[in-house]
């Protein structure tokens, strides 16, 4: 296949629309089932990118989770805990692969921001990653190939019409890349920089200490943010993206975001979350947006306009702001990473109320001293990389 047309462009008035190789080669990808749009290649090839080399900078399956271009979360295949399939809604007894697990938590970073997301695995997509995505609402996959069964399960999704795109692992794309806007081509080198562990060895503060599942955080982290719009920042624990900020204008708004998501991440495994009582039969959209809603200080007039009868076979007690501001307080343990130099402490300070402990961002600020002097001040870590990771 050497093109591919596309239903329309970013929006429907944008015709005609297409993928296709400037020097009339095969494209690298194959549609299995559905018929995949603009956006949807856009998210499939960038989240491609992101997996490949995650996978190949931990040696661990690794998946993604896209909306927009974006990274609404990514992961390495670490197994799940009792509370991790709780809180992701895995059936009980389930039996997961590595590459599921990968999925199951880059997805669970963010569920809200992951619906209708966009899949991407490392490895090939087997049975069990196949019947987890069958549940969820999700546009697409993208995998380097399909067992029979993963296959049969995904084509039975969205009436027939789920996307499965298959791309060559082995394709290595052209080291310059263009692109048009308004009528003006770009044209750069592409971002081969590669990361590894070898980027981390310039630790900048008092504290040394470096573990080795921060080393992997970091990684996660780091190239996480070379396929997030920039600004970017993101948090990472136990190998998995926990909070992602993208597109902000000001570094200060994207360590917020971020912190903000990786909070309620958290708060998901709050006992009282945890107890919740759904009324039968809830799709996990709504019990995600219960959930949300049930955290956030919205609750209460939710509980006003008596809301809760259609989602809880019991009124919640509600979490209250003391109850929330102490559970967030026991999170610890967390990795922050930044595409570009922080320019204050501020956002220090900021990640520190989520958790952060290990920080890895470029450096190169004229108030890196600043910024150095208040990680010292928590007992962080601070790797600069001397690589900035802005992606447009």
């Amino acid at each position: 296949m050497t093109e591919f047309e596309l239903k329309y462009g970013c929006n429907p008035n944008q015709k005609p629309a297409r993928i296709f190789m400037r020097d009339g080669a095969e494209l690298p990808v194959t549609v299995l089932n559905g018929r995949p749009g603009y956006i949807n290649f856009l998210d499939a090839l960038n989240s491609w990118q992101l997996v490949r080399e995650l996978k190949e900078a931990t040696g661990l399956p690794s998946a993604a989770s896209f909306k927009h271009v974006s990274p609404a979360g990514a992961a390495v295949g670490l197994p799940l805990s009792e509370t991790d399939r709780r809180i992701y809604f895995v059936a009980e007894g389930a039996e997961l692969s590595p590459i599921a697990c990968a999925y199951i938590r880059a997805r669970g970073a963010d569920r809200l921001c992951s619906y209708g997301d966009w899949a991407a695995l490392s490895e090939v997509c087997d049975a069990a990653t196949a019947a987890y995505l069958k549940d969820e609402v999700s546009d697409g996959v993208i995998a380097p190939g399909y067992t029979e069964e993963a296959l049969a399960i995904l084509k039975t999704k969205k009436k027939g019409n789920y996307n499965v795109v298959q791309i060559d692992p082995a394709y290595v794309p052209a080291v310059q890349e263009r692109k048009d806007v308004f009528g003006v081509t770009f044209e750069q080198g592409r971002n081969n920089f590669k990361i590894d562990e070898s980027l981390l060895q310039n630790i900048v503060t008092e504290n040394k200490e470096l573990p080795e599942q921060a080393k992997i955080d970091m990684i996660v982290a780091l190239i996480t943010l070379k396929y997030t719009q920039s600004n970017s920042v993101c948090y990472v624990k136990d190998g998995q993206a926990i909070g992602v900020g993208a597109g902000q204008q000001s570094r200060i708004h994207c360590t917020r975001l971020a912190g903000q998501k990786a909070d309620n991440w958290f708060l998901r495994q709050h006992p009282k979350v945890l107890g919740l009582r759904f009324v039968d039969g809830i799709r996990r959209p709504d019990r995600d947006n219960a959930i949300d809603v049930y955290t956030s200080d919205e609750y209460e007039d939710v509980l006003r306009e008596g809301e809760w009868q259609r989602l809880f076979k019991v009124r919640p007690e509600p979490l209250t702001a003391e109850e929330k501001k102490a559970w967030i307080a026991t999170q610890s343990g967390v990795t922050c990473g930044s595409d570009a130099f922080f320019p204050f402490g501020d956002n220090v300070e900021r990640a520190r109320k989520s958790g952060v402990q290990y920080i890895a961002e470029p450096g190169g600020s004229i108030r890196d001293d600043h910024v150095i002097e208040t990680a010292n001040r928590y007992g962080m870590v601070m790797a600069f990389t001397g690589m900035r990771l802005f992606h447009h």
